[in-house]
């Protein structure tokens, strides 16, 4: 057979191709892509008959996305941003691993296990998995809001306790054994040698690291080639993040989260994180194909009972803890449930630290095969988890109405209400509505980012906050009143959710969208962007312009002051 010679082929293929299917099947019965691709998973797995991906191959696979991804979050993460949110993330994260550590011990001892095991298992059902909490703050853009910087502070958190777990482990287990076990002497040791590593490493990238990583890239920018660029960012997230793992013990996703933290601090950071886009989507799929291929389906039937408690510590009491500390710190209802709602699940670490316990004899096979089960289904359940807290905290992405503008003056209203309608706030909206400012015409900027939606205030622009694909966000706005729509969002995808749901809401409204490629110009104009503007284009006319414009004896101060960014 094939894949008997060719196994990391044969499982990308199989793997991505069975994905896809099931994803497409997923997304028509209006379920998250999630259950597809861990579907996919199970249908490959060694637990079910046909076809049997590698196991191995897949994981590592699977860690390629997680490096890429906690990357691509670095970039937008900065060490200022890390540190705004240590007062929270730090003793939350810490609070929640205990309470989660001691409810997993709870069950443990209920079902007749060692308290040695029962910690194990309470520590794996404490660490959030970092695809799923990315993906979920990516999907509803909450990655650049303060609610995501406390939710990807509190997993570097979690990250680091998990690496501490890992060392200390094996010298538990001895201990707990009772033959030659480790002394306290010795895990302080343990303890204080992973800690001199993990700050190292730190130290290394924040002092060393800031210089040598922009400095390549610029270097790497000024050849002109976007293959080596391109490669330069492949090179430093893979490359740092096997490093930290070798030299310093660190996970590969906490290593590459500070190369693109480190990265992030760079003018370059925004070409970096659109070349890093591709690859890392196709292995995050991955992820998910691999996760799915470590349940075995007859533990469900086996051990209901028991996998409905661990579901119950997962989703109920972590999401529970986490909700209780960060209202305790003083935080919003709202962003105290996206924090529950972000670490209601289980993941790759929790496999990790339930094989590393299963190898030394600390936690019985029945004990990961309820983590595996656990994760899986936590997973299927987050979205729903979300949907459930953003309803309850009134976020605009699903129930709450768009918030009303602020208090109109008395004259305002003899405008017309929506005149200009501008989705995005960015570089592209951020210019286009000081423009639209300037000539006294003041746009109504749907926008979720809380950078961006201060900046829209401070430039005197009305705002809705919540994202415009939502159709509940355009819903409220009665589109019908508007006279025009700018889509300034780059991503062709949600950009073509928001124009195809307006079109349908005012037939007759001008849209004019963003676009990156020909392919975009025709995905938008399908369905239905009165104009779809491409940046290279634009570039080009301008510069022809100029150039006929300079042919004609005209002076280039008249051309170049009607350029403007596309």
């Amino acid at each position: 057979m094939p894949d008997q010679h060719t196994p990391l082929i044969a499982t990308i293929a199989v793997g991505l191709m069975l994905a896809y299917v099931l994803g497409l099947v997923a997304h028509r019965f209006r379920v998250p892509a999630i259950a597809g691709y861990l579907l996919a998973g199970i249908l490959v797995g060694p637990f079910t008959p046909g076809f049997v991906a590698d196991q191995a191959i897949a994981h590592e696979l699977a860690e390629i996305g997680v490096i890429l991804l906690m990357f691509a979050v670095g970039l937008h993460f900065s060490f200022k941003d890390l540190l705004s949110v240590r007062a929270i993330a730090l003793p939350g994260a810490l609070a929640q691993i205990g309470a989660a550590t001691i409810l997993g011990t709870g069950l443990g001892l209920v079902l007749g296990w060692p308290v040695a095991a029962g910690v194990v298992f309470g520590l794996a059902l404490s660490v959030a998995s970092t695809v799923v909490l990315v993906r979920a703050l990516q999907e509803r853009r909450l990655i650049d809001t303060e609610r995501g910087r406390i939710a990807v502070g509190w997993l570097v958190v979690e990250d680091l306790a998990t690496v501490l777990a890992l060392v200390l482990l094996p010298a538990f287990a001895g201990a707990a054994a009772q033959e030659g076990g480790a002394s306290p002497w010795d895990l302080l040791l343990a303890l204080a040698w992973t800690l001199t590593k993990v700050a190292a490493f730190v130290a290394i990238m924040l002092v060393g690291g800031r210089r040598l990583i922009p400095w390549l890239m610029h270097y790497t920018a000024h050849t002109g080639s976007r293959e080596l660029f391109r490669l330069a960012v492949y090179a430093l997230a893979i490359g740092i993040a096997y490093l930290a793992s070798e030299l310093f013990g660190i996970s590969f996703a906490l290593g590459a989260f500070f190369a693109g933290m480190v990265l992030g601090e760079s003018p370059l950071s925004q070409r970096a994180t659109e070349e890093a886009l591709p690859l890392r989507d196709a292995f995050a799929v991955l992820f998910f194909v691999s996760v799915g291929m470590l349940l075995d389906p007859s533990v469900l039937v086996e051990s209901p009972w028991a996998i409905l408690a661990t579901l119950a510590i997962v989703i109920i009491g972590k999401s529970l803890a986490a909700l209780l500390i960060v209202r305790a710190f003083g935080r919003s209802l709202q962003t105290a449930l996206t924090i529950a709602a972000s670490l209601a699940q289980i993941g790759e670490f929790s496999f990790i630290l339930a094989g590393l316990g299963v190898a030394l004899g600390v936690l019985p096979e029945e004990g990961r095969g309820l983590i595996l089960a656990g994760a899986i289904i936590s997973i299927l359940l987050n979205p729903l988890v979300f949907e459930a807290a953003e309803r309850l905290g009134g976020n605009a992405r699903t129930s709450r109405k768009p918030q009303a503008p602020p208090a109109a003056a008395p004259d305002e209203s003899s405008r017309p209400a929506l005149e200009d309608v501008l989705v995005g706030y960015g570089r592209v909206g951020s210019h286009l509505g000081g423009e639209l400012l300037k000539a006294g015409r003041r746009p109504l900027v749907i926008e979720i980012g809380d950078e961006a939606v201060a900046t829209a205030r401070r430039d005197g622009a009305e705002v809705v906050v919540g994202n415009a694909a939502d159709p509940e966000v355009l819903a409220a706005l009665d589109l019908r009143a508007a006279r025009r729509l700018f889509v300034t969002i780059p991503e062709a995808f949600e950009a073509g959710q928001v124009v195809e749901q307006a079109r349908a809401a005012h037939p007759q409204l001008d849209i004019v969208a963003r676009a990156h490629s020909q392919e975009a110009v025709e995905h938008l104009t399908r369905l239905g962007a009165t104009v779809t503007i491409m940046g290279e284009r634009e570039i080009a006319k301008r510069m022809l312009e100029h150039a006929l414009a300079a042919g004609g004896g005209a002076g280039t101060g008249a051309v170049s002051d009607r350029a403007s960014s596309a």
